[in-house]
Parts: C-alpha cells; sequence; structure tokens
C-alpha cells in the first residue's frame, strides 16, 4: 500500500513541477506551443555538465546517458524511481523482482546475466553509463575496470552507499546520505526536479513513523549458518533500526554487516529478529534454523516467533528502504510488544 501511495505522490509532485515551469512561458508569444515543450521536458532543460568524485574514481558526465546498464537492484530501482526506464538498454544482477508500482517497467530491457556480466556482454549494448550497486560490480574479472570502461567512452558510477574505503564509505549510512545519491543521480540526467518529488515522497513515508521500538534491541540476520552475517552500525540496516527506534544488539560493530557468533546472539538476547528474505536463503530457512537449534530456540524472541521480514533488494540502501521502515513499524505494531 506504501508503495502505490508513494507512487501517486511522486507522479502529484512531478505533475505540479511540470505546471510550474508551464506556467512561467505564459504571456509570451506561442504561449499555448511553448507551455506544453515546457511540461512535456520538465527536468531534462536543468542539466549542466557534472563532475563528481566517486568512491575515489573521477566521473564526468557532459551530456545527459542515453543508454544505461544497471547493476543489482539497487541501482535498477533507483533509475526506475526517477521514471528513467526509457534510458535503459540492460540490467543485471537482480536481487528479486522489483515492486509492483514498476510492473511493466522493465519488458523491453534485457536483462544481460542473472550475476555480474562480463565486460563483453556489456559492451554488446552499447552503454554509454554504468551504474552499479557495489564497486566489486566494476572489476578485470566483471563488467570490466572503471579505467578501461572510461577509455570505451563508458561513464560508470557506483551507489556511494557501498564505496568500500573509508574516506568514501559512509560513517553511519543516513537518509540524508541516500538523498544526496538521489539528487546526484538525477543531476546527470538533468532531472532534479524528480529528485526533489521522490525526496519529498519518501521522507513522508519516514515522517509517519513515530520509533515504535522504542525500548527494544534487534539482531539484524542476514544470512550465514555457522556464523551469522549480521547488521552492523554503520550501513543500511543500522539506517532503518534507527528509524524504527530499535536498539541494534551489533552496534558495537563498526561495519555495514559483518559475521559474528550464535554464542553472541544468544548472550545479547535480542527482543526481536529482523530476517531478510532472499530467493537463496529465504526467511523461513532462517527460521527454520533459529527454532531447529536448542540453544537458539530457547531465545524468547524465537520462542515467541517475534519475526520481522523484509525482502533482500530492500536491505541495502536504495528507494526501497524509506517504504520498509514503514512496513517493519506496522510489523513491530503486529507483534504487541
Amino acid at each position: 500500500m506504501a508503495l502505490t501511495l508513494s507512487r501517486s505522490l511522486r507522479a502529484a509532485l512531478i505533475v505540479a513541477a511540470a505546471g510550474a515551469v508551464a506556467l512561467t512561458g505564459c504571456g509570451s508569444s506561442g504561449d499555448d506551443g511553448d507551455a506544453a515543450e515546457a511540461a512535456s521536458t520538465a527536468g531534462s532543460g536543468d542539466f549542466t555538465p557534472v563532475t563528481v568524485d566517486n568512491c575515489g574514481f573521477e566521473v564526468t558526465i557532459d551530456s545527459p546517458p542515453e543508454r544505461v546498464v544497471t547493476i543489482k537492484s539497487t541501482s535498477t530501482e533507483m533509475m526506475l524511481a526517477l521514471s528513467l526506464a526509457d534510458r535503459l538498454v540492460g540490467t543485471a544482477f537482480a536481487d528479486g523482482p522489483v515492486p509492483d508500482e514498476y510492473a511493466g517497467d522493465l519488458d523491453d530491457v534485457p536483462v544481460l546475466s542473472d550475476n555480474v556480466p562480463g565486460q563483453e556482454a556489456l559492451l554488446d549494448v552499447e552503454p554509454d553509463f554504468v551504474y552499479g550497486g557495489w564497486e566489486s560490480n566494476f572489476g578485470a574479472d566483471t563488467a570490466g575496470e572503471r579505467p578501461s570502461l572510461a577509455d570505451f567512452g563508458i561513464a560508470t558510477y557506483v551507489s556511494p552507499a557501498a564505496c568500500q574505503e573509508p574516506e568514501y564509505q559512509p560513517d553511519p549510512m543516513t537518509f540524508d546520505e541516500l538523498f544526496a545519491e538521489i539528487r546526484e543521480l538525477a543531476s546527470f540526467f538533468g532531472v532534479t526536479d524528480r529528485a526533489d518529488a521522490l525526496i519529498a515522497e519518501q521522507q513522508a513515508l519516514l515522517d509517519q513513523v513515530e520509533a515504535p521500538g522504542d525500548g527494544l534491541t534487534a539482531l539484524w540476520y542476514s544470512s550465514g549458518e555457522d556464523a551469522p552475517f549480521v547488521g552492523g552500525d554503520i550501513g543500511a540496516p543500522a539506517m532503518m533500526m534507527r528509524e524504527l527506534g530499535l536498539e541494534n544488539i551489533f552496534a558495537d560493530v563498526h561495519a555495514t554487516w559483518s559475521n559474528v557468533s550464535w554464542e553472541q546472539v544468544i548472550d545479547r538476547n535480542p527482543d526481536v529478529i529482523v530476517l531478510v528474505d532472499a530467493a537463496w536463503n529465504t526467511a523461513d530457512s532462517k527460521i527454520e534454523r533459529l527454532e531447529g537449534n536448542p540453544a537458539t530456540a530457547a531465545l524468547p524472541a524465537v520462542a515467541e516467533q517475534r519475526y520481522l521480514r523484509l525482502p533482500f533488494p530492500a536491505a541495502e540502501a536504495g528507494v526501497r528502504n524509506a517504504p520498509a521502515v514503514v512496513d517493519l513499524a506496522a510489523q513491530l505494531e503486529e507483534l504487541g510488544l
């Protein structure tokens, strides 16, 4: 429901922005034609060449990219949220299906690979811009190293939330950092009005949530059997837990995600457990693991099934985070804690 409502809000805001542009043309010769043209191109006329330092790599955009490949769900969905599906010539490494609000947007866009595409597959679609969700998407054994792709005239961009070097890694990740990525990406395409509308929509969703988890502790369980892979203190999981008012039991782990031990989980005894649901590692399989081990089965959160679920693409920094906060808040309230 939140996603459907948010799309309506974004559409209304974009229409309003287009209307404002159209009104500025009133009173001049050819008013009707100029206004219609202004409305139809709202957001495309504010492009100026831009150079950014992206994870330590200089990226220069001299004109709006026309042929874009996205790698990872977060980058694909960011493009869709900015109504830039028409620029996509390929996607890869989807972590799951896109939200229902984008149904049909990718029907004519080829999937280059279920994982990171090789450089040959990437070059076949002749992109001028590649937007990756992880730095590791760009390597000699994957889509190609960024300097090499630049030699082909292909600009590359990594989600700033995924920068790995300490001087570039968000510490901690915040919604302001996410909104800055939205604005930066939009500037490449001259659609800053769409960025403003999307950010307003996301903030409106966050404003609905009033820390329903205040006073509760939580484990963010992403994957892992022998050594659980959990949310640390500086990434998107921690960002969402803060919005919910939940205290992360691994707030002392200065990392986005980290492997810990089951002994640590048991000792810290979370009030609730957030389960990341992925096709290759489902929330149900995690529940079976927790309930099948006598040590973890004795945890009150497990015995009383105090679980919160969210899809894997919502667990990484992107446009799904704000709707995920709303959804997790509703799940928390249903637990009645």
